[in-house]
């Protein structure tokens, strides 16, 4: 069975990749409307770090503080130091997290009804999202026709 922290960690690593991947692009061409699920791929790339931050806090009982709009993200630069901030956070959660963290349950407001689910099911979710999203960002590059970069688990 793939242990949830190798998840986490295969997410960081191709994150990364998208991320080099960005700085061929001009910030015209990252920032475009592409009718996408959040618009362009900065909006896109930041939800999903929006989403992680948001679960992680959540899953620790933390207040999670407003986001930023997508269009205070002026340069990926600013992406970057986001990014290193919610990869550290995770870094650091994960490393401590114990099996008894993972089956600890919450209460989640879904689709209209209370959901109980575990801390491992939140950080699964965590993975689904940015995979779902990942795969909308290789799409989106097919259609500008650059290629997208290799992926694979493991990586």
């Amino acid at each position: 069975m793939v242990k949830i922290r190798k998840l986490l960690e295969y997410n960081d690593v191709e994150r990364r990749a998208f991320f080099k991947a960005f700085s061929k692009l001009t910030w015209d061409e990252f920032i475009k409307n592409r009718e996408a699920s959040f618009f362009s791929i900065r909006n896109i790339f930041i939800h999903t770090l929006n989403a992680t931050s948001y679960w992680l806090d959540f899953v620790q009982g933390k207040n999670h503080p407003p986001n930023r709009k997508f269009e205070d993200y002026t340069s990926l630069k600013d992406i970057e130091i986001y990014m290193q901030k919610v990869e550290e956070c995770m870094h650091d959660y994960s490393k401590k997290l114990s099996s008894g963290e993972l089956k600890k349950k919450h209460q989640v407001s879904g689709s209209g009804k209370l959901e109980e689910l575990t801390t491992e099911d939140i950080l699964v979710h965590i993975f689904e999202e940015e995979i779902h999203h990942r795969g909308e960002l290789i799409a989106l590059f097919w259609q500008m026709g650059i290629e997208p970069p290799v992926i694979g688990f493991p990586p």
